[in-house]
């Protein structure tokens, strides 16, 4: 799925784009990475978040954010959260394959242990 500029942007097709919720997973929180990172590799580091987001282009909704310390909440209390999640995204996209397209040589994979988990946002029925 890429543009005429070759940008693996979503393409108009005159139909609604589905939106993708986008979990970056590591196996060190985003506080702890930018704690250790000089600010020469932060902008290194950012440099090249820019340049997947302009392959991307259209295709991201949200550029998201790191995120801090998260808690587990259920009905009988809460927890520290344990599931790895260091950022989140948004993106447009026909389908899922598109989605999955839009994130190849995504900068957050060249982390050891890293993933990027991608799932389609589905409406509520009546909204």
């Amino acid at each position: 799925m890429t543009g005429e500029d070759g940008s693996a942007g979503a393409l108009e097709t005159g139909h609604e784009m589905k939106k993708f919720v986008v979990l970056y997973i590591a196996d060190q929180s985003a506080q702890a990475q930018m704690a250790e990172s000089s600010p020469e590799a932060a902008q290194e580091g950012m440099k090249a978040w820019m340049e997947w987001a302009g392959r991307a282009g259209d295709g991201i909704v949200d550029m998201g954010s790191p995120l801090g310390t998260g808690k587990e909440v259920t009905a009988t209390g809460s927890s520290e959260a344990s599931t790895g999640v260091a950022g989140y995204g948004i993106l447009q996209a026909e389908d899922l394959a598109g989605a999955e397209a839009l994130l190849d040589g995504h900068p957050h994979l060249m982390m050891p242990g890293a993933s990027i988990q991608v799932y389609e946002a589905l409406d509520l029925p009546g909204m």
